[in-house]
């Protein structure tokens, strides 16, 4: 994944129509319909260690506790950090969704699906610039590849058969969701 490494703080706004191709791209060579829960070769140890690290780091940042929820079962997602709100400029919480493929991480304010990501929750007055710059410097230097909720939320083009009670699949499905 070492080629990805210029996507890794890709701010989740206009701007990021950029690199939708090279995010996308990224997205259909994580993708292997053998191992939908977790790719071939994970590491549940390291990415629970990584994911540690986030936690802490991200207490530091805002000088207050988080929660985070970690090792789901069932789904293609490792777990969650939330920023509280009484943390946040806002009076928001920040979430941080980490998939157990290639280090994918989301941001997003308040709740996955509760914005159109994180542009949305800044034009509506519910993100802070600075809040937000903290938890995307956190992750990228951490090595996560951030994928905008925009993406995600975009109808699901590749190989794998995802579950049958999935409506309408979309990229976030196969790579954050339940199995």
């Amino acid at each position: 994944m070492s080629g990805w490494r210029g996507l890794l703080l890709i701010r989740q706004d206009l701007r990021v129509a950029e690199h939708k191709d090279d995010l996308v791209a990224l997205l259909r060579e994580l993708d292997d319909p053998e191992w939908l829960e977790w790719p071939r070769g994970y590491d549940r140890g390291g990415i629970g260690a990584l994911f540690n690290v986030l936690v802490e780091r991200l207490e530091d940042d805002f000088a207050a506790p988080c929660v985070s929820e970690r090792d789901t079962q069932d789904s293609s997602e490792y777990g969650r950090v939330t920023v509280l709100a009484d943390a946040t400029v806002c009076g928001t919480r920040i979430v941080v969704c980490v998939s157990k493929f290639g280090s994918l991480a989301l941001v997003c304010a308040d709740t996955p699906g509760a914005f159109l990501g994180t542009g949305e929750a800044q034009a509506e007055g519910e993100l802070d610039a600075g809040d937000l710059d903290k938890v995307m410097g956190t992750l990228a230097s951490l090595g996560y590849a951030i994928v905008p909720e925009e993406l995600l939320e975009c109808d699901y083009t590749g190989p794998s058969q995802l579950p049958w009670h999935v409506q309408r699949p979309t990229w976030w499905h196969r790579f954050f969701g339940s199995f």
